[in-house]
Parts: C-alpha cells; structure tokens; sequence
C-alpha cells in the first residue's frame, strides 16, 4: 500500500474545499482495507468516498481512506426482479445509468444525485418521490475495530428521512464496503407525481413514459436547478427540508398562505427549506466566495477559493434568519466536518 503525506483533499470534495490530510492512502480491496484499519501507526483514521455529503472546515489530521471498491454483479435473478449487487466506490449516478442500460428500473427518480454507492445508504439518498429504502435489500459493511465484515438488512439500517443507523449508534463504527438493490425488470413502479417530472414528460409530449424517460426529465429538471461539482463547487441540497406538526403547520400557513407543503402523514407536515431560504433573501446572495445558488436557494456553494469555515458560517447565518423569520429550525443535510 502508497501512504502519501500532506494531500490535498480539494479533488476529493464536491465541494472543491483546500483542506489538506495529513497522511493519504486509496482503498481498492477488502483485504487492503483490513490492513489499513489494523496499522497502529496511524490511531486516527478518516473515510472518505465520492465526497458529495460533507463539508471540509479543517484539515484533516488523520489517515485518511478513500474507499474506491469496484464491482457490479448479479445476486440473483427472476423473471421479474433482480438483485444487484455495487461496491462502495462506484460512482452513484454512472450506476443508475448501467441499470437503464440493462432495462432495470426502480433509481431513475434518483439519477443525477453527486456521491458514491457506498455513502447512498448513510443517508438514505432520495428525490422526486424515491428513497434508496425503496430498493435496498441490504450492505455489507466492514467493522472498524475487529475488521469482520456485517451484514445489514433494510430493518436494521433503520432509515429515516435522510436518516439511518450510520448517522447514530453506528456512526464511525462501520465502513460500508458494497450495497445489495433489488431491482425491477418490467412492470416497472413509475414516480411521477412529485416535483416538475409530470411537467417536463408533458413538455417533450411524452405520455407513457418508460423509466429512461423518467430519468432523463429528472436529470433535465436537476440540470435545470442545481449546479455541476465539476463547473461550481456545492454539495447539493445543503439543508434538509423541515418537518413540522400539525399545530406549528397551522400556525405556519396562517402566516404565509401561498407557502408550498407536502403533507407527510396526519399529524406531520414538510415545508421546502428552499423556499424559506429563498423568502430570507438569501438566494442568490453572495459573501466573499461562499454563496447560495441563484437558481436553487437550498444549494450553497463554493465560487473559488471559499473556505469550509466561510461555508458554515454563511449556513449557520441562513439558519438563525429562518429560525427568527418563521420560528422553524432547518438542519443541515451535509456532513460538518469540524
């Protein structure tokens, strides 16, 4: 193995942050990654993959893993379903698109979502109406004391919205090394009720859409909001959108009528962080190199040279001004990497 001193980690976050590792080392098999965990030179470790969920506010003085496992393979297979199975580093949206290829359906809603496959099921990705939970079948995940393998089913990965154990009681404790999805080979689910995807089906006079069609309005409708890693450093939707009772909801749209929701069950109710970020003024604002997107208020970025530390700070700002404007607490959906 090539432990390499004072990287750079700015190509390994989406967020293109100049945070540097103190010592640097590419994970590429199981075997090699028992033995990183097991070097007692090195007491402080870090994990790192595609780099889409976190935001970098200091260097990292640690050895830091970046997982690049590769591998799709068939589990098992019927006339109607099939199960695959990913390897934590490979790159989450080229995943959706050899599954279109290979006609199986079920992640065309999540197309165009930044990160790799084995960060997908820490926070339960999701968009348009579809979460991983959908399809997940289960992870293998490697322990980080022991170095054994473990097995978690959909039930003890216990997701939530943008949640699961990995984010809890789990945090730290386990590296997810592959990820198991059951897929559809016809009679294929669709999703189009949410978000503008009817909209844009109707726009190029699609009517019965298939799920390439259904992935390419969501990469159309995602190209059309949010800003590519590559050309404009963000993280995606950087806050998580609130979930509120019944009782704060009345009160809420007492106050503001026109306010978007989605109704989450009979006593919970979602608001957009974007559009109460977007009525604080925020959208499109600029501080220095950190900024809100002018085309997506939910998505902070980075122009240039902003540091970590100038991220947070403008995201803590958007936080306390809705809290203050609205009385509603929005929490942030990417990992603060202090």
């Amino acid at each position: 193995m090539n432990i390499v001193e004072n990287i750079s980690l700015k190509d390994y976050n989406t967020f293109g942050i100049d945070a540097k590792a103190r010592f640097f080392v590419e994970i590429t098999g199981l075997a090699q990654l028992q033995k990183v965990l097991e070097l007692k030179a090195y007491p402080k470790k870090f994990i790192i993959s595609g780099g889409s969920n976190m935001l970098l506010t200091t260097d990292i003085d640690a050895l830091v893993m970046h997982i690049n496992l590769k591998g799709i393979s068939v589990v098992e297979e019927s006339e109607d379903a099939v199960e695959i199975k990913a390897m934590a580093g490979e790159n989450w949206h080229e995943f959706v698109m050899w599954s279109l290829e290979q006609g199986y359906g079920g992640l065309e809603n999540l197309s165009l979502i930044p990160g790799n496959i084995g960060t997908a099921p820490i926070q339960n990705i999701g968009a348009y109406g579809v979460e991983l939970k959908d399809v997940f079948v289960s992870c293998a995940a490697m322990d980080v004391e022991t170095g054994e393998l473990v097995s978690f089913d959909k039930d003890t990965c216990n997701f939530g919205y943008r949640d699961s154990i990995f984010k809890n009681e789990a945090k730290d404790k386990y590296i997810i090394t592959s990820v198991n999805l059951r897929l559809t080979k016809n009679n294929h689910m669709l999703h189009t009720g949410y978000g503008a995807i009817e909209e844009e089906l109707k726009k190029n006079e699609i009517i019965y859409p298939t799920i390439r069609d259904i992935s390419n309005a969501v990469i159309a409708i995602r190209k059309s909001k949010l800003p590519d890693p590559k050309e404009l450093g963000n993280s995606g939707s950087f806050f998580k959108n609130p979930i509120i009772s019944k009782k704060a909801f009345d009160k809420f749209i007492k106050a503001n009528p026109t306010a978007p929701f989605y109704e989450v069950d009979a006593k919970n109710y979602k608001i957009p962080a974007g559009w109460l970020i977007e009525q604080c003024g925020f959208k499109g604002k600029r501080f220095g190199d950190a900024g809100v997107h002018e085309k997506q208020a939910l998505v902070l970025v980075n122009y240039g040279s902003a540091t970590g530390k100038e991220i947070l700070d403008l995201a803590v700002k958007i936080k306390e001004e809705v809290r203050n404007r609205f009385g509603i607490k929005i929490k942030a959906e990417v990992n603060i990497i202090k």
